[in-house]
C-alpha cells in the first residue's frame, strides 16, 4: 500500500508593498499582519516611508511583520530615488536589507540606455554579492511591445538566464508578458533561483500582475515544483490591485492570493512500504 505524503518547504510567503498601490507602504504592513503573511517585501519607490529605514523598522516592529526582502528602485518612476546613480541605489538597497534583517535585494537588469551600467552589470553584481550575506537576486523582465513592434529595453538581456548571476528572481507576470515558458525558465535557473514574484498574466503586451490563478501562467505547477525541490527562498505576492473598488475588495484579492500560494506550495509524494 502507498500513502500520500505532503511536503511543505521552508519558503516564506511575503506580501510586496507594491501589491496595495495606490495605498501606502504602511497599509501593506497592516494588511500583511491581518491576513497572516509571513513578511513583506518593501518596494522602494516614491512613497517616502519606503525609503526611510527607521520608519520601516518601526512598522515592522509594531505589526510584528518581518521585512524579508528589499526591491531596489529600478523602475522608470524611481530614477531619482536614492540617487540617480544605479550603483548607489544598489548600495543603499544592500545597506537597507542589512539593517532591516532582509535576506534578499531584488534588482532588475539595466535599461539599454544605461550603457556603462549595463556593460559592468554582471561583474558588478558579483562584486556586490561577494561583499555581503544578502542575496542580489536578478529578476527576469520582458520585451516592450506596442502593436506589432517590439523593443528590447533591457541589457544585457531581459532573459536573465542568458547571463551568469549568483541568484535569480523569477516573476510569473513577466514570463507572461515575455511569452516565455515559465517552467523552462525555472529549470534554467536551477539552484540559483532564490526568490519568486508570484502573479499571473495572460500574455498581453502589458505587465498585468494578476492574482495567481486568473491568467494563463503555470503558477500552481511552479509552486508545486518549488515544494518538490525543497525551495528555501521567499515567495512574494506581487499583484496589481489598483482596480479594486474598495479596501475590502483589495484585501479579498490579497487573501485569495495567499490561500492559493499556501495551497500549492506543497508537493505530494508517495512512500512505498516494502
Amino acid at each position: 500500500m502507498a500513502e500520500p505524503v505532503v511536503r511543505v518547504p521552508d519558503a516564506k510567503v511575503a506580501l510586496s508593498t507594491a501589491s496595495v498601490y495606490p495605498e501606502s507602504t504602511a497599509t501593506a504592513f497592516e494588511i500583511a499582519a491581518r491576513l497572516g503573511y509571513d513578511g513583506v517585501e518593501v518596494m522602494v519607490w516614491t512613497d517616502p516611508v519606503s525609503q526611510d529605514i527607521e520608519a520601516l523598522r518601526r512598522l515592522s516592529d509594531y505589526h510584528q511583520v518581518p521585512i524579508l526582502a528589499v526591491h531596489a528602485p529600478c523602475l522608470l518612476i524611481t530614477q531619482r530615488v536614492w540617487s540617480t546613480d544605479p550603483w548607489t541605489k544598489l548600495q543603499r538597497a544592500r545597506s537597507a536589507a542589512e539593517k532591516l534583517g532582509a535576506s534578499t535585494v531584488v534588482v532588475h537588469p539595466p535599461f539599454r540606455w544605461q550603457r556603462q551600467y549595463a556593460r559592468d552589470f554582471v561583474t558588478g553584481i558579483w562584486r556586490m554579492a561577494d561583499e555581503t550575506d544578502v542575496r542580489f537576486a536578478v529578476e527576469n523582465m520582458y520585451p516592450w511591445r506596442y502593436r506589432d513592434r517590439e523593443m528590447l529595453a533591457y541589457a544585457p538581456d531581459w532573459d536573465v538566464t542568458k547571463d551568469d548571476y549568483r541568484h535569480f528572481t523569477i516573476d510569473l507576470s513577466h514570463t507572461a508578458t515575455a511569452r516565455t515558458d515559465a517552467l523552462s525558465m525555472v529549470d534554467r535557473m536551477g539552484e540559483r533561483l532564490g526568490h519568486v514574484h508570484l502573479a499571473d498574466g495572460k500574455g498581453s503586451g502589458k505587465d498585468e500582475h494578476l492574482v495567481p490563478g486568473r491568467g494563463t501562467q503555470p503558477c500552481a505547477e511552479v509552486l508545486e515544483r518549488l515544494a518538490l525541490t525543497g525551495f528555501d527562498g521567499h515567495v512574494v505576492i506581487e499583484v496589481n490591485t489598483r482596480r479594486a473598488m474598495s479596501s475590502a475588495e483589495r484585501e479579498a484579492d490579497l487573501a485569495e492570493a495567499l490561500a492559493f500560494t499556501r495551497l500549492h506550495l506543497a508537493s505530494s509524494a508517495r512512500v512505498h512500504r516494502r
